[in-house]
């Protein structure tokens, strides 16, 4: 199985960066999918997860500027970010878990993790 980020890299505040999962070995479309992030220093927090029926779940840590979004057909989940603050860096991951009745909101039951992509905010 492997789970692979991309689309990280350093830029000004305000603006906007698209994060791609591609995911390889799993039957995308039978698991929920996160992404997460993780400060350094800090723990790792949810940001969104999207369930196999396209259902979004916000955590409510970026304040309604990220969206979440899925693609059955290539395997891949996206993080569409807009107008990124400094507090914002951080090493963001993307994970694969199938759901018991619903999408798990710690990042524990997540049985598969990408190595992450970083993202730096500069103020």
């Amino acid at each position: 199985v492997q789970l692979m980020e991309t689309g990280g890299g350093s830029v000004d505040t305000g603006a906007s960066l698209n994060l791609s999962c591609v995911t390889n070995g799993i039957n995308f479309r039978d698991y929920c999918m996160a992404w997460f992030r993780q400060a350094p220093g800090k723990e790792r927090e949810g940001v969104f997860y999207i369930t196999p029926n396209n259902g979004a779940y916000d955590f409510g840590t970026t304040e309604g500027r990220f969206t979440v979004s899925r693609d059955s057909t290539r395997s891949t989940i996206y993080l569409h970010m807009s107008r990124l603050k400094p507090e914002e860096t951080a090493m963001y991951y993307c994970a694969a878990t199938t759901p018991v009745n619903i999408c798990p909101l710690a990042p524990a039951p997540y049985n598969f993790w990408g190595k992450g992509t970083q993202v730096t905010v500069s103020s």
